[in-house]
């Protein structure tokens, strides 16, 4: 995979070519809010059930936490929170999906893992090109650069997120600074 990511920083790939002969992908679908929400199968690395999360004074609403994932310290964003809404209330089929981020820094790239919490994780669908449709350019519930396409399944629509999006790192840390600096004064971390 290393490899593809470095052809693609040189000279970006064709859609078709970056998606196989095909021209379609595999995506992991699961459910947020009564909404079914689908992110690309090459980011996700496990889905673990929900718990033994240490919560972390000062940070965004959307960030419920950390887990050690053997021995690793792992960072779970709550997408409902992320998205502008109510955080998920933790049901028996709530999970953690661990994503695996990419970002360059300094010519090297660097690898995150980041656990997403989803009211639960529905299935693994094969959709094809054509059937991805452009993100819509209002009306929906989350910001339009979180989405990356819709893509159509037995007539309903099933959201393509753009997960760099979703899970940019810089802007979470961003967000997360702006809100340590909200905090009220005489509030200092871990007082």
């Amino acid at each position: 995979m290393g490899q593809i990511v470095a052809q693609q920083q040189a000279a970006p790939l064709p859609l078709a070519l970056a998606v196989g002969e095909q021209g379609s992908q595999q995506y992991l679908t699961f459910t947020l809010n009564g909404e079914v929400f689908a992110i690309g199968i090459l980011n996700i690395k496990e889905i673990i059930e929900y718990g033994s999360l240490t919560e972390i004074p000062m940070m965004p609403a959307f960030i419920r936490g950390v887990i050690n994932l053997r021995g690793a310290v792992v960072p779970v964003v709550d997408l409902s929170a992320r998205f502008g809404g109510r955080p998920t209330a933790v049901a028996r089929r709530t999970c953690i999906v661990i994503v695996e981020m990419a970002q360059v820094v300094d010519d090297a790239e660097i690898r995150q893992d980041i656990g997403i919490v989803v009211d639960s994780v529905n299935e693994v669908l094969e959709i094809p090109r054509g059937e991805i449709e452009p993100p819509p350019t209002f009306g929906a519930r989350i910001r339009a650069d979180f989405i990356q396409g819709m893509g159509k399944v037995a007539g309903k629509f099933v959201i393509i997120l753009n997960i760099d999006r979703v899970l940019s790192v810089d802007e979470m840390a961003q967000l997360a600074t702006v809100g340590a600096s909200l905090a009220p004064e005489g509030e200092e971390r871990g007082t």
